[in-house]
């Protein structure tokens, strides 16, 4: 059973009858998922390096231009005070978390960030925050106070989840009152805050059954949002979590870029994947995020000339898109992730491209995330290493999106089972496609073409 999310219409007779049943989690009759993510777009914050400044202030100023782009669900790295203890770097990885609780004071003051929420929610935005559950900095209060919380080797040391994660202490999730004082930190900022929910980091090391009772206990106070940085436990969609990373496919689109792969492999992909989806849930998809960007490199390093056309196909693919912070900018470095390295926004470049993405996804019921859209319908073509196309048809709307996944022009025809004319979404020309209809592509070219 998905999560509940939306409150349904009952006799008054049948409200009687469960008025003295424990209460559950509200949902939609239709898509399972908050009503607001059915077409929403992913936008990463990265508050120290976004401004000069780096605070919450500052980047409030970006909001209209944000709002413009059209992006939906503002998801802020680790607002957290970060450890000083085994530190990296001079200002530490927002992910050593000092303080479930607090503010970092180079962000703001807790009202700062209120003030940027509740500024978000008037125009439109949904926030949700960064979490941290599998481990904490090596000067949080909890070492101090409950050592017992955390995993110990045969010595009785505290140790780090691995050797390489050094500035940090791996917390044991069979300590029950580390739980419960892991679910109250998390209660506190949809109470005091009025977020809408959490992106969870290293979801995957934090026990199943964890997970669920966080996402009940908030879901008591407001319907919530949660994302987790996951992809091999799809478990977690069942009752926690409606979204989790595309990190496979990811992998795949960085290696069809370099010519390793090709659009057989994609389509392979998709026929041999374990991940099951709960209904209402659905994968987020990203050409560039704060790992891929700081460590792996930025998109225009992993894929070259062909980063509008994944962009393009994480847009038309099902789940729900990313973008990160600086993507819009064409941001081609790779951002220092320990130090403070601050985003050039003079060239807005890929801004209005973006935009007409966002656009795109919006307008097209078809495109939209889980229940909400379609799921797509792989379209045979004559030159199936190289193209990639696929149909999402809900209702009326029909797209119709092809690929050429290679840096090589290419001509192919299509096995469409439905005919008729067609509007191309970045030419406005319309087209009248039939069965063995064909299309050429220039290399790393692609069409949308739409039908209403």
């Amino acid at each position: 059973m998905n999560k509940f999310k939306k409150l349904f219409f009952i006799p008054l007779l049948a409200l009687a009858i469960f008025a003295c049943q424990p209460a559950v989690k509200t949902t939609t009759v239709t898509t399972g998922i908050p009503e607001w993510t059915k077409n929403s777009v992913l936008y990463e914050v990265n508050i120290r390096q976004y401004t000069p400044e780096g605070t919450f202030k500052a980047f409030e100023t970006h909001l209209p231009r944000l709002k413009e782009l059209g992006v939906d669900i503002l998801w802020i790295m680790p607002i957290h005070p970060i450890s000083e203890k085994n530190r990296k770097g001079s200002l530490g990885s927002y992910y050593a978390v000092k303080d479930y609780k607090g503010i970092n004071p180079e962000f703001g003051s807790m009202e700062d960030f209120k003030g940027l929420v509740n500024k978000a929610h008037e125009m439109g935005f949904k926030v949700i925050i960064d979490w941290v559950a599998n481990h904490t900095g090596w000067d949080n209060q909890w070492i101090t106070d409950h050592p017992e919380w955390y995993t110990k080797d045969s010595l009785g040391n505290i140790i780090p989840p691995n050797p390489d994660w050094s500035d940090i202490a791996d917390l044991n999730f069979d300590s029950q009152p580390m739980r419960s004082a892991m679910i109250d930190a998390m209660d506190f900022w949809v109470r005091e805050t009025n977020i809408d929910g959490f992106r969870c980091d290293v979801a995957w090391g934090v026990p199943q059954d964890f997970w669920e009772a966080a996402t009940a206990s908030l879901d008591s106070i407001k319907p919530v949002y949660m994302l987790a940085e996951d992809e091999d436990h799809p478990a977690l969609l069942e009752k926690a979590f409606e979204s989790n990373y595309a990190w496979k496919l990811h992998h795949i689109l960085n290696e069809v870029a370099k010519g390793k792969k090709t659009a057989a492999d994609i389509q392979k992909y998709y026929m041999d994947s374990v991940s099951i989806y709960a209904p209402g849930s659905f994968p987020m998809q990203f050409i560039t995020n704060h790992d891929e960007n700081s460590w792996q490199g930025t998109e225009y390093e992993r894929m070259g000339e062909a980063v509008k056309t994944f962009a393009a196909l994480t847009f038309t693919i099902e789940g729900i898109p990313l973008l990160y912070s600086g993507q819009e900018a064409g941001l081609s470095k790779r951002l220092l992730f320990f130090e403070k390295d601050t985003i050039n926004w003079s060239n807005l470049e890929m801004q209005k491209y973006y935009q007409s993405l966002i656009n795109l996804k919006k307008s097209n019921a078809a495109l939209w995330n889980g229940e909400a859209g379609a799921p797509k319908v792989f379209v045979e073509t004559s030159a199936p290493q190289n193209v990639l196309a696929f149909t999402r048809e809900k209702d009326d709307n029909q797209v119709l999106a092809v690929f050429n996944l290679s840096a090589e022009p290419v001509e192919a025809s299509l096995k469409l089972t439905k005919g008729g004319d067609y509007q191309e979404y970045f030419s406005g020309e319309t087209k009248t496609l039939e069965n063995g209809t064909t299309v050429k592509l220039d290399k790393w070219g692609y069409q949308i073409f739409v039908r209403k």
